[in-house]
């Protein structure tokens, strides 16, 4: 990439609210300039249903970060989330070429097309290729194969597919700003990296990222993304759930989510209660604290064992000796790392921005949004550059999330 300075915003249209951040990139450096957000309306589970809503919500975010930023942006890399999102592993292996057995470029992208050349159903189309790490001869090879000798050249990609229309609904959200949509991203690859290190990645680590619409889980393997998915269930349904189960308005029951809701049912006595809004004023009213806590815990329970179930074989606690990362709004309901630690059998803890991210982004709802923007940086040049990142220099910025 020029030396040309590139505002890139990186956007999520989420099922509660619209995120936008402008960084400004000179090829060596980025600086977050800007930030809009602004509550969603027209998006239900991540996907979008009524265009024209989505796009106001959007188009207001957008012209917040630009005159946060007083800059207009140039590119977008675009979340991409929901239930229509789906994954599927395909692996496929050449005989080297050469008579000396040594690995060329050309055996390298041989096998890389096959794996990637699974037809899709009609009406799908590919979001991301991820590949896995090569193999020669059955042994991992962490980084590329070429000029390494060895009769068999095997690896493997999780391909990620969703339906053309609600890409298609996503991305005509933003070209009608006359912005280019550079890339789309899935949730699960922005958030996830931004709560893990390298370590973590390699030694195996769960990411999940709990939203209000979606949930969005990245299990990581040897480095690198093995298995992604999405469950079409987030914090909107823990309020959803109180509001039936108290008879309430919406508005209430997500003030009584926010103040009282737990991941688990700490409170032992029935007849302890808590007031609505506290003020005493006419229409304030009692509610048993402990079933608020039992509706909130059953859910998060159940959606937490969900996510297990859809990895199924490709999660163990042997391959996952990280354990499991939280993060996104949803995450910060209480003794949630302590529920998720008990249905996947491993340690648990919240997620946090690296101590790059100043204070006002440091929230766990801006960990997708800033997953974008680094996104961006890394493909936009193939050298590692210094990236200034708050107070000092970090080498070595590679592509985040090893896709071919």
């Amino acid at each position: 990439m020029s030396s040309r300075t590139t505002f890139i915003g990186a956007v999520e249209i989420g099922t509660s609210k619209i995120t936008v951040l402008v960084g400004e990139y000179n090829g060596r450096e980025l600086a977050i300039i800007g930030r809009g957000d602004c509550a969603s309306h027209g998006v239900i589970k991540g996907s979008v249903v009524d265009f024209k809503a989505a796009s106001d919500c959007t188009h207001s975010a957008l012209q917040q970060a630009e005159r946060d930023a007083g800059e207009r942006v140039d590119l977008v890399f675009l979340a991409q989330t929901g239930g229509h999102l789906e994954g599927f592993y395909n692996e496929a292996a050449v005989n080297v070429k050469a008579s000396d057995n040594m690995i060329e470029p050309g055996d390298v992208r041989m096998v890389c097309d096959l794996a990637k050349s699974k037809e899709l159903p009609a009406g799908r189309m590919v979001v991301h290729h991820i590949r896995r790490p090569f193999r020669v001869d059955g042994r991992l090879i962490p980084g590329s194969p070429e000029n390494l000798v060895g009769q068999r050249l095997d690896v493997g990609y999780w391909t990620v597919h969703g339906q053309e229309q609600r890409l298609a609904d996503n991305l005509h959200v933003i070209r009608g700003f006359n912005l280019e949509v550079r890339e789309l991203v899935l949730s699960s690859l922005a958030s996830g990296h931004m709560v893990t290190t390298a370590e973590e990645r390699q030694h195996g680590i769960l990411a999940i990222d709990l939203g209000g619409g979606t949930t969005d889980f990245v299990l990581y393997r040897d480095g690198v993304p093995h298995t992604t998915g999405v469950v079409p269930v987030g914090g909107t349904h823990l309020t959803n759930d109180l509001s039936i189960a108290l008879r309430l308005t919406e508005g209430q029951a997500e003030k009584l989510k926010l103040r009282f809701g737990r991941a688990n049912v700490l409170t032992k006595d029935k007849a302890h209660k808590v007031w609505l809004d506290g003020n005493f004023a006419i229409g304030d009213r009692q509610f048993p604290q402990q079933a608020i806590e039992q509706v909130t815990s059953a859910r998060i329970r159940e959606l937490l064992e969900v996510v297990k179930k859809k990895l199924g074989s490709a999660f163990s606690p042997e391959t996952c000796a990280s354990g499991v990362v939280l993060t996104g709004g949803t995450a910060k309901l209480p003794g949630i790392a302590e529920v998720a630690a008990n249905v996947f059998g491993v340690p648990s803890h919240l997620g946090e921005a690296p101590t790059w991210v100043s204070e006002h982004l440091r929230d766990p709802g801006y960990h997708t949004a800033l997953g974008l923007l680094y996104y961006g940086v890394s493909s936009q040049t193939e050298k590692s550059a210094p990236v200034r990142r708050g107070n000092g220099f970090i080498t070595g910025f590679k592509r985040l999330f090893a896709n071919a």
